[in-house]
């Protein structure tokens, strides 16, 4: 097959109950928010332990303190692919499970550790077993909704991402304070353990194997998903063949690259965003925290909003690269209204909105980039490049704040990532949509 365009967009029958009353939303969105949730916890209360101690208790130098943090990007970068086949062709159900299991005890492993290559191995080992979820997860929701659904179901996913982002600061800095940074990563990783456990009994590889979904919805849902499948691009070959083809597609290709610029720009305001508000507010560390919570807890309610108006146009493209584009002007802007304090700080709201609000939509567009069944590949690359991203952003946006370009440098590196990210977005083609709204919101 040849991916070059998103298949035709279909979405649930406007006899449905609505995604937001469906049974299928009500059972598995509920864990998968709280499972990439527990990821993100997971993989970002180290900057925390850092800073909490952990980096003048083992006498950690600075470099090597990065790349201790920089070990998880690594694995998460190289086992996306595989896991993510094994999930598609076997059951996710069965990675997610075993993998939430897997990480828990590696965080919990962290407390327990005292020497600088252990931790960069256990770190590395945590990236490799979370590498495969959100890209399974991301497949697994494509069996449970339809595409007109699935902008909203993506939201809802990675919608713990900025959620976690708002609490994580408070509670991981609260129980250093009272206990010490090893009593927090074993603390942290126990309930990613139990929630694993859980997920064996909770998670189904396809809604009829899940008890008391109603029959009808199920139905419609069947008869959804048959009109995808035909008019999805013909598939010819060996499995391999087939991912060989999708993960070689120009469209695919394109959204590696816009995923990795655009986690460039948003991993570079994520990490260094406290920093930026303290030394513009002069305010101490609580007041900070505060501060830092309020483009994520914007960005929540528009990534639902944006979800929601994407799945009933259908154009997922448009959904993205605008957002995107004002994304890394309003960095640029915040900037050169520094030295007015509430400007600066609402350009970076803004700034924060605009990078988290085309999630939902994004990975809609992902999925689409190939037929049902070896789709999750494609997404496992995308997010794969996305994590290199991460790690670019993460470093140098930090490095360059170090240098004589200063803040100015920095935030021209995020715009520029961001900016670029949008015009990518432009470069996929996407057809034009059939998409049936939902009846109700």
């Amino acid at each position: 097959m040849t991916a070059t365009s998103p298949a035709t967009e279909t979405a649930t029958s406007g006899s449905g109950p609505g995604f937001w009353r469906s049974a299928r939303a009500r059972y598995l969105m509920p864990v998968a928010f709280v499972t990439y949730s527990l990821a993100y916890l997971d993989k970002s209360n180290y900057a925390i332990a850092s800073a909490g101690g952990m980096a003048d208790d083992l006498r950690l130098s600075a470099g090597t303190d990065s790349l201790i943090a920089a070990s998880f990007f690594l694995g998460y970068f190289f086992f996306q692919i595989p896991g993510t086949i094994y999930a598609e062709q076997r059951s996710a159900r069965r990675l997610v499970a075993w993998s939430t299991v897997a990480w828990g005890l590696l965080a919990v492993t962290q407390g327990l550790l005292s020497s600088p290559a252990q931790l960069i191995a256990v770190r590395f080992a945590l990236g490799v077993v979370e590498g495969a979820v959100l890209p399974s997860m991301v497949m697994l929701l494509g069996r449970w909704f339809t595409r007109g659904e699935r902008g909203r179901a993506n939201t809802l996913l990675i919608l713990g991402n900025p959620v976690t982002v708002m609490w994580l600061s408070a509670v991981s800095g609260w129980l250093v304070s009272v206990t010490d940074w090893r009593a927090m990563f074993i603390a942290e990783g126990v309930p990613s353990v139990l929630w694993g456990l859980c997920c064996l009994r909770l998670i189904k590889d396809s809604p009829e194997r899940a008890h008391g979904l109603p029959e009808p919805e199920l139905a419609l849902l069947r008869a959804d998903l048959a009109l995808e499948r035909a008019a999805a691009p013909a598939v010819t070959g060996t499995l391999r063949r087939q991912y060989s083809r999708v993960l070689c597609s120009r469209p695919v290709l394109l959204m590696a690259a816009q995923y990795f610029f655009w986690s460039f720009g948003m991993y570079g305001f994520v990490f260094w965003l406290p920093a930026i508000i303290k030394k513009g507010s002069g305010e101490g560390i609580g007041a900070t925290g505060l501060l830092t919570a309020i483009p994520y807890a914007c960005a929540a309610a528009v990534m639902l909003l944006n979800s929601r108006l994407s799945d009933r146009s259908g154009r997922r493209r448009a959904a993205v690269w605008p957002w995107l584009a004002c994304g890394g002007l309003a960095l640029l802007a915040s900037y050169a209204a520094a030295g007015d304090f509430p400007v600066a700080l609402a350009l970076l709201v803004v700034s924060g909105v605009c990078l988290y609000a085309p999630y939902g939509p994004y990975f809609a567009l992902v999925s689409a980039l190939a037929p049902p069944g070896i789709a999750g590949a494609a997404v496992a690359l995308v997010n794969s490049f996305g994590a290199l991203g991460s790690f670019a952003g993460t470093y140098l946006v930090g490095w360059v704040r170090g240098t004589p370009l200063g803040d100015a440098g920095a935030f021209g590196l995020m715009a520029a990532c961001t900016l670029l990210a949008a015009v990518l977005t432009l470069a996929v083609p996407e057809r034009a949509s059939t998409v049936r709204p939902d009846p109700v919101l």
